[in-house]
């Protein structure tokens, strides 16, 4: 377990920077026993390090996160990070491209964050997949929400994208992925394309998002078929009325640890 607390570049709602503490914190009053799978992760021996503190530019940020994410690779160790603002998955998408050369990033999330830049960085949150798609491919999932910029550019460049409205069946949508994507997944999931009403505590909620049964439906089709080298859960909001989010984003974590080892 990486934390990455990295918070600069955020546009609504602040405190991203606060998520990995209350991911961690929540992770602590769980039952981590799996019913589904019979199993208790932790068994398999969970590491969390230090936060990774990172008082520096994006663009320095991205260079400072694909080393330590190398290092834990290299190590060969299965590595999570827990964000922290989306960012950050741009480092950690390309230290895994060093390791997998036919990697898939596999997005889950509101928004398209294929912006070329945003309030002048090209490496503001809602530039990721903008970044990422530069030297990765990708399938995007549940988005519903993109910039008259960025719909153009879905269309121009034919993106593979599975839009919100669209996901009715859990194993329908996770066919698609797996017929988009190559053998070694990295999933990077931005809690925000979970419903609000299930996951309010994001600072950029959009209407009309994924359910619970139905994403564990499809990241447990991925892991059962892919290789998956990696995943995060970022863009945790934290606040002190909303304890539910917290809990459900580590729960979550949970569930894609016993989805990798046990299913």
């Amino acid at each position: 377990m990486l934390p990455i607390p990295y918070e600069m570049t955020t546009t609504y709602i602040k405190g991203t920077s606060k998520g990995p503490a209350a991911i961690l914190e929540a992770s602590k009053n769980l039952e981590v026993y799996d019913e589904e799978l019979g199993c208790v992760a932790a068994d398999l021996g969970i590491c969390t390090l230090g936060n990774i503190n990172i008082k520096k530019d994006p663009r320095n940020m991205v260079d400072a996160v694909r080393k330590k994410c190398l290092q834990v690779i290299n190590d060969r160790k299965f590595p999570v990070v827990l964000g922290g603002e989306h960012s950050i998955s741009i480092g950690f998408a390309k230290a895994l491209k060093q390791k997998f050369p036919d990697l898939t990033v596999v997005q889950f999330d509101a928004h398209a964050d294929l912006r070329e830049s945003y309030l002048g960085s090209r490496y503001n949150h809602a530039c990721v997949m903008a970044r990422i798609r530069e030297f990765s491919d990708a399938v995007q999932v549940g988005i519903r929400s993109l910039s008259k910029y960025e719909g153009k550019l879905v269309k121009k460049n034919n993106y593979k994208i599975l839009w919100a409205k669209d996901i009715k069946n859990p194993n329908t949508c996770a066919r698609k992925i797996l017929k988009n994507a190559s053998d070694n997944i990295y999933i990077t999931f931005d809690l925000d394309v979970l419903d609000p009403g299930l996951m309010s505590a994001v600072g950029t909620p959009e209407p009309g998002g994924l359910r619970w049964y139905d994403v564990l439906a499809i990241l447990k089709k991925l892991f059962q078929k892919k290789n998956v080298v990696g995943f995060d859960v970022v863009e945790l909001c934290p606040n002190k009325i909303d304890n539910y989010s917290n809990f459900t984003a580590a729960k979550l974590v949970y569930k894609m640890l016993g989805y990798k080892f046990f299913s």
